[in-house]
């Protein structure tokens, strides 16, 4: 089933002609196309399903600097100043509040993997408490049981993923802009080298900048344009449960991970546990991706062929005049592992017992798309002016969200970046490879 989203009401058609064009409507895009039209640039987003109703509204919905990459952390704490912002500016709901995040743990070796992120974060301004075995017992009482330790980040929070990238859709529509759902995009067209069209299955929109921010389309789209782009991804499931009292509002266990959600109820995820569907796009990039599935081969299993018939890894051509296999899948909906579903609510009751008075709500599964390194690719192209890449968020996505379509927006319209961009840039995958027509 589905996740739970809000839809929200947009045109049917693009406009024939854009200063920017942002490619894909999940959080990332939705807050690029926010702050691009904040500043005054006639900007249109479209996106070939509903927006946000991909891994958008799928994920756990935290928004942390706890346990970042040291690349990713200072994107990370320009967020959570965004979302309130945001909220501030709008009016709008997104189910955003810093109600901390809490980590508990029996396993020492954790426990002072956590501490070193500590002592790190120390030096970037970032607070993060370490927790005793007394006050790791006391936060987490929920669970009734004793812990060796933990962690607390007072100042991250969590958001509603059923609202947010709707409630920034409505800001632009507010603001002037334009969003348009069902309306895919085929690919681009170039004059003297550089990009000077996005042509969707609903006509050409002349502009000449582009951002793709499709999520676990973009490698596939990418590979259109002969830009080599490493993806892969990997298929969690979550269960969806109702509301019980005295619960942490984000609790983070090795066994179970639980969030509360706006309408009362909670998340229940096993944090990295997942299915590999095999996929042509898979196998390419294969030796890219074998260090990273090989530290978590615990976690990860081989999944069927719910990728292959997606249709968002594969290798195949298309063409402007024709339907996309983005059309045939509007929106990626991968069906739950059900022995994962079960071990997740297995779990969950074990570690908090008063779950037991709850009941299941529903449960699903998204495509998380990732990187060879973890990290997103943001940045220009080489080889194609004016076409800006924002992907492989690696389930990070929807926190950074804010900052990351901030960032993206001072790329594309000539401003100072918030934060450092040269770590996110794609050319750390391919060296001097990058921007050059890839051979396949």
């Amino acid at each position: 089933m589905p996740a739970p989203l809000t839809l929200v009401e947009t045109p049917s058609r693009p406009p024939q002609e854009a200063d920017v064009v942002v490619i894909g409507g999940g959080i990332v895009g939705v807050f690029t196309a926010y702050y691009l039209t904040q500043r005054g640039f006639k900007t249109v987003l479209i996106e070939k399903g509903r927006v946000g109703a991909e891994q958008s509204s799928r994920n756990w919905g935290w928004c942390r600097q706890q346990n970042r990459d040291a690349r990713e952390l200072p994107i990370s704490t320009k967020s959570l100043d965004l979302w309130e912002r945001f909220v501030a500016e709008t009016g709008e709901d997104v189910g955003f509040r810093r109600c901390g995040l809490l980590y508990l743990s029996n396993d020492e070796a954790e426990i002072a993997g956590w501490a070193r992120w500590r002592d790190f974060a120390r030096t970037v301004g970032v607070t993060t408490h370490m927790l005793s075995a007394a006050e790791a017992a006391e936060k987490g009482r929920a669970t009734g049981r004793s812990w060796k330790g933990g962690v607390f980040s007072p100042t991250d929070g969590i958001a509603d993923p059923s609202k947010a990238a709707p409630a920034v859709a409505r800001a632009i529509l507010k603001l002037g802009g334009t969003v348009v759902q069902n309306c895919a995009a085929r690919g681009v067209e170039t004059e003297g080298g550089r990009l000077s069209a996005v042509v969707t299955e609903h006509g050409t929109i002349r502009t000449k900048t582009a951002i793709l921010s499709g999520g676990a389309w973009a490698s596939s789209f990418c590979r259109q344009l002969g830009i080599r782009f490493p993806q892969a991804t990997i298929r969690a499931s979550i269960v969806a449960v109702s509301g019980v009292e005295g619960l942490p509002p984000a609790l983070h266990t090795k066994d179970i991970s639980v969030t509360s959600r706006s309408n009362g109820g909670h998340t229940l995820a096993i944090s990295g546990r997942a299915r590999v569907d095999i996929t042509p796009q898979q196998l390419r990039f294969a030796p890219q991706f074998l260090p990273m599935f090989a530290r978590r081969w615990r976690l990860l299993s081989p999944g069927g062929l719910e990728g292959l018939k997606s249709g968002h890894e594969s290798l195949g051509r298309w063409r402007l005049d024709r339907p996309t296999p983005m059309e045939r899948m509007r929106i990626l909906d991968p069906a739950p592992t059900p022995g994962t579903l079960r071990l997740i609510h297995q779990r969950a009751l074990e570690l908090l017992p008063d779950l037991k008075h709850s009941t299941i709500t529903g449960n699903w599964a998204g495509y998380i798309d990732s990187t060879p390194d973890g990290v997103p690719g943001i940045g220009e192209t080489e080889n194609l002016p004016g076409f800006i890449l924002a992907a492989g968020f690696s389930g990070h996505g929807f926190g950074i969200g804010p900052g990351a379509g901030h960032l993206i927006a001072d790329i594309a319209s000539g401003q100072t970046p918030i934060v450092d961009p040269k770590p996110y840039h794609p050319s750390r995958f391919a060296g001097s490879a990058w921007g050059k027509v890839a051979e396949f």
